[in-house]
């Protein structure tokens, strides 16, 4: 039977995702996914950045374990945290979907390297058929979302 060879590779690949030692937890996530076919394809910035950006979703609609403060606290810098608390603040929307509603799906995709740190951009996608893209850098040392911002002009 060819099933069984087929599932034994499946079972190894699980174990190596599970315990992958950066981005453990990401990796995890990513992988529990429906999309978890891309994950094979994506940076681990982009797993990182896609995980938090599905917890953080998850938790404002209130399907998650965590409340949003909390998936903030785990994926973000302290001094990104507080930035967003008064771009929140400010704009009087939520200061990571940019907007005063919650996005029906997204995208990410890697955008580069430097200096230290991957930028991925997520497009958030609308039910009017409308996107918006949000621009994260995340550490490379540590995997941990540093900025998020909107593009550049």
């Amino acid at each position: 039977m060819q099933l069984r060879p087929a599932l034994a590779a499946l079972a190894a690949a699980a174990v190596v995702l599970v315990i992958a030692p950066a981005g453990q937890v990401a990796a995890r996530e990513a992988a529990s996914s429906p999309e978890a076919g891309t994950f094979l394809r994506q940076t681990r910035a982009e797993v990182r950045v896609d995980a938090f950006f599905r917890a953080y979703r998850q938790a404002v609609l209130g399907r998650g374990e965590q409340s949003p403060e909390q998936v903030r606290a785990r994926y973000l810098t302290p001094e990104l945290d507080t930035r967003l608390d008064a771009w929140a603040a400010r704009n009087g929307a939520d200061p990571v979907f940019r907007a005063q509603n919650v996005p029906s799906g997204w995208s990410s995709r890697y955008e580069g390297s430097g200096a230290g740190h991957t930028t991925v951009v997520v497009t958030e996608k609308w039910g009017s058929g409308a996107t918006h893209d949000v621009w994260f850098a995340v550490r490379s040392a540590d995997l941990v979302i540093g900025d998020l911002k909107d593009p550049p002009a």
